[in-house]
């Protein structure tokens, strides 16, 4: 048996605001720290935000929305470099307490060809404090190419952990069927979904990547309630009227190498998703489904990925 402690923090961020955010993440890895974790995993953006009020406030596609232009300086404003001086901070966080780190961030590029671009990014820290892996989501979704450029091949690659090879993509990357195979060929024990809320659908490709690549799968979803919005940004009626709806509800669950559930997803509520797992498990499942190996037709399929970090 080889028998891990793993967990999703589910807990909302200090909305845009960097520096408080980065002392909430503190607080909760020493909690998890507290409970022998040995890999954690933070959501979709979570530092320090995703920007759901791109699906929800009307001024949003307005050119030249002066509205919008604030938000964007605010999420601009609080998006991070990389490598860093937050990227140190959370590296530090993980050697202190021998704990690997899965993270999403806003990343904006500063200087160089590209700068002023902003991606949403997923770091991998293992368990020694080393970014392990950085991963740029390939394609933004709908709303999100307002703001976000286009990733790379670069962040399509395990990381190398105390816990196993730890793969990990970003929400809709999960219906990108090249984009799964890619993963899948890095031998993933566990990998890592982030989305902004875990749910049904998001649920179905999430238990649909745990049976295809016979791996564990730590779904993370958001939490972030309407009063959190940019108060640049006009708010929709039904959420003016209830300023503590939940806009963004979690659904984080973990799912083992057939596809269940060993933790069901958690709504509506803040706190630590945890489960024991054995990765022998995986090694079972392969037995009869293997997508890289006796499941494969090398000789019939030539896949290559490109992974050089574009400018």
């Amino acid at each position: 048996m080889s028998l891990h402690k793993v967990g999703i923090a589910q807990y909302s961020a200090h909305y845009l605001n960097l520096e408080k955010s980065l002392v909430r993440l503190e607080q909760i890895v020493e909690q998890a720290a507290s409970e022998n974790m040995e890999l954690l995993v933070f959501g979709e953006t979570w530092l320090s935000g995703y920007p759901v009020w791109l699906d929800h406030c009307p001024e949003v596609a307005q050119w030249d929305s002066a509205a919008t232009k604030a938000a964007y300086l605010k999420l601009r404003q609080s998006s991070i470099e990389i490598p860093g001086r937050e990227t140190r901070r959370i590296g530090a966080l993980a050697q202190k307490y021998g704990m690997s780190i899965v993270i999403g961030v806003n990343e904006v590029v500063k200087k160089g060809r590209g700068s002023g671009t902003v991606y949403n990014a997923l770091l991998t820290f293992n368990n020694q404090g080393k970014l392990a892996n950085h991963h740029r989501k390939l394609v933004p979704t709908y709303t999100e190419r307002m703001i976000y450029g286009l990733g790379d091949g670069h962040g399509l690659q395990v990381a190398e952990t105390s816990v196993g090879n730890v793969g990990a993509l970003v929400c809709w990357e999960h219906w990108m069927p090249l984009t799964r195979q890619s993963l899948h060929d890095e031998a993933e024990d566990i990998h890592v979904a982030v989305w902004p809320t875990v749910h049904e659908e998001h649920l179905i490709a999430s238990r649909q990547y745990a049976f295809e690549g016979r791996c564990f799968v730590l779904a993370a979803g958001q939490m972030m309630r309407a009063s959190e919005f940019p108060q640049e940004l006009s708010l929709p009626e039904e959420l003016i009227n209830d300023p503590d709806k939940l806009v963004l509800c979690g659904g984080s669950c973990i799912i083992d190498p057939r596809g269940e559930f060993v933790v069901d997803p958690m709504y509506e509520e803040e706190g630590l998703v945890t489960a024991e797992i054995d990765l022998s498990e995986r090694v079972k499942e392969q037995m009869t489904l293997d997508v890289s190996g006796h499941y494969q037709r090398a000789d019939i399929f030539d896949f290559q990925v490109d992974k050089q970090r574009k400018a």
